[in-house]
């Protein structure tokens, strides 16, 4: 027999546990942890969850109020293990539903990430704890989701990402009643797991949503919210805040560059008290990125990493002058590299990577990398196109004349 130290929390989850599962039970599994902490809305036992207490590969010994446990007692027939939630719901039908939930949310560190633009900001705000959401808008493939996620690993902080499109509703976000095994259980959806956990709640594109989504008005108000399904009240648990990411403003896209975002309701954007505006890293960050992504295919090669900069430098300058329709994103240059790591071959990953695009730009951007890789700076490039332009303009002036 052994004696562990109790405290409150301890002990509350041991009665718990014992007077959902029987006052008899020695021994308790995850499935059954989880459906004692939902039951009775408990924090997290990881204590329980330890190599001092695990009898097997997910069984545990579960120790009296006293502290005392014993580890020499006989083996449990597997057969007589609950296995599952749903058998732990069944014994306990007085419970309302188990979400499947993992035993922890903290994500894994993305090896090779650069630190760079706004981290340090959101950092900030996630270290200090304080329920203050953020939305973070800027074109797609900037890392803005990355960035989110990264921050919540370094901080060794739980992270929930919702990913919201048109059809997101309440029951999505909130929690609803699912079908399992023949009998319909609650189960609650990433909103109400944030809230309970204390961690990061990422609402990744969320200008794609539907005027659906004004059910988030209270828990982006910090409050707590009720769920009218099963009449209970959610609290937020300290930790707990909204992020949001955003290819636009909530203002929707004029330029047909992102189709299905939409005009959103201002009192929801309104309770967001930051926005913070995303842009491309700058070329010497652009190129550690890559850098590190060869590095896990056991790559170095420089030189193509800095044309590749320098490429796409240029393509985004001539976007944003309205030149071209088409943009290479920072995603777009790991693709190519990652690529590059497969097929040992430069123009081929290039070309690959961009045939996503239109014959007529695929081409164009091949052309240009071509140039860059052959040592024609970015600003021969960009004055070569200017004088293009030019040369354009005044052709168009020449056929207007001709025509008066």
């Amino acid at each position: 027999m052994k004696i562990c130290k109790m405290n409150d929390r301890k002990v509350a989850f041991v009665n718990a546990a014992r007077a959902m599962l029987g006052e008899d039970r020695t021994e308790i599994n995850r499935p059954e942890i989880r459906a004692v902490l939902r039951k009775n809305e408990l924090p997290n036992c990881s204590w329980l969850r330890t190599a001092k207490f695990r009898k097997t590969r997910g069984v545990y010994f579960l120790p009296t109020a006293d502290g005392q446990y014993d580890v020499s007692s006989k083996e449990v027939p597997v057969q007589s293990l609950v296995t599952s939630e749903a058998a732990v719901i069944a014994m306990a039908p007085s419970a309302i539903g188990v979400m499947e939930e993992q035993d922890s949310y903290i994500p894994e560190k993305f090896l090779g990430y650069v630190p760079w633009g706004n981290f340090n900001m959101v950092k900030q705000v996630v270290k200090s704890r304080m329920f203050y959401p953020l939305f973070v808008t800027g074109l797609s493939g900037n890392g803005k989701t990355l960035m989110v996620k990264e921050v919540c690993s370094r901080l060794n902080r739980e992270y929930v990402r919702a990913n919201v499109t048109i059809e997101t509703d309440e029951d999505d976000l909130i929690g609803g009643f699912r079908l399992l095994n023949g009998e319909t259980v609650w189960h609650d959806g990433p909103v109400v797991t944030a809230m309970k956990r204390g961690a990061i709640l990422l609402l990744d594109e969320v200008d794609l949503a539907s005027n659906k989504i004004m059910c988030l008005q209270p828990v982006l108000e910090g409050s707590s919210i009720y769920l009218k399904k099963i009449g209970k009240w959610v609290h937020p648990t300290p930790g707990f805040n909204v992020i949001a990411t955003a290819n636009t403003k909530g203002q929707g896209s004029d330029d047909g560059r992102f189709i299905g975002t939409n005009v959103m309701n201002e009192s929801f954007l309104e309770r967001f008290p930051v926005t913070v505006e995303q842009t491309y890293p700058t070329n010497k960050i652009e190129e550690k990125i890559l850098v590190n992504e060869l590095a896990k295919n056991d790559k170095v090669d420089n030189s193509f990493v800095e044309n590749l900069v320098k490429w796409a430098d240029v393509i985004r300058k001539t976007f944003f002058e309205g030149g071209v329709d088409e943009i290479i994103s920072t995603r777009r240059l790991v693709h190519i590299v990652n690529a590059f790591g497969i097929f040992e071959d430069k123009m081929k990953s290039i070309s690959m990577c961009i045939s996503r695009f239109d014959a007529e730009t695929r081409d164009s951007f091949l052309d240009l990398y071509t140039k860059v890789d052959s040592g024609v700076s970015v600003d021969e490039i960009m004055a070569d196109q200017h004088a293009t332009d030019e040369d354009n303009v005044d052709d168009d002036d020449d056929e207007e004349n001709d025509y008066s």
